[in-house]
């Protein structure tokens, strides 16, 4: 579920950039974490969408919008993989250029390790962490 927060600009918040405000207000979320947020319609500023590099003025109230967080574990999808050879211990595959290795971000799909996933049925009962 979305976590909503409400914040009242102050006179010393006066004019500095609302994605700088935010990250003063909610330490627990990245800079640009936030101003994603902003740029997504996640953060209004006394009701209006507003641009990061905005201004906030003393009095404003600004709303923000939190989705949860993505699953942080890669996801099994069956991509088609090309295996020049399988067995056992070891899988060689010849993976195309724009196939993206890992996930970048958390919930990012289509990748190289979420085609693993899918066709190593033992990989996710490994000793490492994916």
């Amino acid at each position: 579920m979305s976590e909503k927060k409400e914040f009242w600009v102050s006179e010393e918040e006066s004019g500095i950039r609302l994605d700088l405000f935010l990250v003063h207000r909610i330490p627990e979320h990245s800079r640009s974490r936030l101003k994603a947020l902003i740029e997504e319609g996640g953060v209004l500023v006394n009701r209006n969408r507003l641009k990061p590099h905005h201004p906030v003025s003393s009095g404003d109230r600004v709303e923000v919008l939190i989705p949860p967080a993505p699953p942080q574990s890669p996801i099994p999808e069956p991509i088609p993989l090309d295996i020049l050879y399988e067995d056992d211990a070891i899988i060689v595959i010849n993976k195309p250029p724009a196939l993206t290795v890992h996930p970048v971000r958390a919930g990012q799909g289509g990748t190289l390790v979420n085609a693993l996933l899918h066709h190593c049925d033992q990989l996710s009962d490994g000793g490492g962490v994916l």
